[in-house]
């Protein structure tokens, strides 16, 4: 999968002091998983390294500015144009998710500081990164985090989901594809999608349920992913996730005898009440579902929505 990147999360010198951010979990652990498209807004529009510091300022009419302090300069004609032909190419180059560096006035997600006021001196945490907020824009179903939210392991675990979810779905759109296999890929997602919504996968479904409802396949399709990354940007909770599990189970129980259900209802509890992992009851879903070669569930993604060595699961 091709990931965007700020380019100071892998260690590339591009900071204005000279430096980097190198972040263990983007260089150490996902390096393997992904392919990484590093960049860095600051650099990309002629600034040097080291360089003097940018940041926000709002003018006269409450608009954020990107303005180099020192020497006066408004640099955000020139960022908003790379960064419009930045968001095209990435678009062209099929990325499926992006990692931003928090708290930078190109690059945050959110809760930038921004100046204000008499002079600028004033400041608050409302601004959005010149470069982030048009990628947000221009991309809106595109997984996006910050590295310091990658920090919490049920934020860090939905952006991976997230990530592989879009992957597909790209693959799917590029393709000559059918209105079944966009149904497959609701059914093969409807326990992600529960265990993130259960309101939301309703909607989905009668979405799915209705194609003719829309003007093409293809507005079928968009009003689908509409829904879809609005569903899956919010971290499903341990309530959802034991609600999930639990709908599962009963799709067993014309397979599994009653000793076997009661082992797996046990586990779903401990998981709930923070005994054991979330990877603990899906472990055994799991096995009761290849032992007795239940296709339907066979193909949940909710079962393996990621490599099972990234052990994402285990911190839930």
């Amino acid at each position: 999968m091709l990931i965007g990147v700020s380019a100071c999360l892998l260690g590339q010198k591009v900071r204005y002091d000279g430096g980097h951010k190198k972040n263990r979990f983007c260089t150490n652990i996902l390096d393997d998983y992904v392919q990484w498209l590093p960049v860095c807004p600051e650099v990309e529009i002629g600034l040097g390294t080291p360089r003097n510091t940018i940041r926000l300022e709002n003018d006269l009419n409450q608009i954020p500015r990107l303005v180099m302090p020192k020497t006066g300069e408004d640099l955000t004609e020139k960022m908003t144009n790379f960064s419009l032909q930045k968001t095209r190419m990435l678009q062209r180059a099929g990325i499926c998710g992006y990692i931003l560096k928090k708290d930078s006035p190109s690059c945050g997600m959110a809760r930038v500081k921004l100046h204000h006021g008499p002079n600028n001196l004033a400041s608050n945490r409302d601004g959005v990164g010149a470069f982030a907020k048009i990628l947000l824009r221009e991309m809106p179903h595109l997984p996006v985090e910050e590295e310091g939210r990658l920090n919490d392991a049920r934020l860090r675990e939905n952006f991976i989901t997230r990530i592989h979810a879009y992957d597909r779905w790209l693959g799917l759109m590029k393709s000559n594809w059918k209105r079944k296999e966009l149904i497959r890929f609701h059914e093969e997602y409807k326990y992600v999608l529960m265990a993130h919504n259960q309101a939301g996968a309703k909607r989905l479904g009668k979405i799915i349920a209705k194609p003719d409802d829309y003007s093409s396949k293809q507005a079928w399709a968009e009003a689908y992913m509409d829904e879809f990354a609005l569903v899956m940007k919010k971290p499903a909770s341990k309530k959802s996730h034991t609600n999930a599990l639990l709908h599962l189970m009963g799709y067993l129980r014309k397979y599994a005898d009653s000793q076997d259900r009661e082992l797996i209802q046990n586990e779903i509890l401990k998981y709930n009440k923070g005994y054991v992992p979330l990877i603990v009851p899906i472990t055994l879903l799991k096995h009761f579902v290849e032992k007795f070669e239940i296709p339907y569930l066979l193909n949940q993604v909710y079962l393996k929505p990621h490599p099972s060595e990234l052990m994402l699961l285990n911190q839930l």
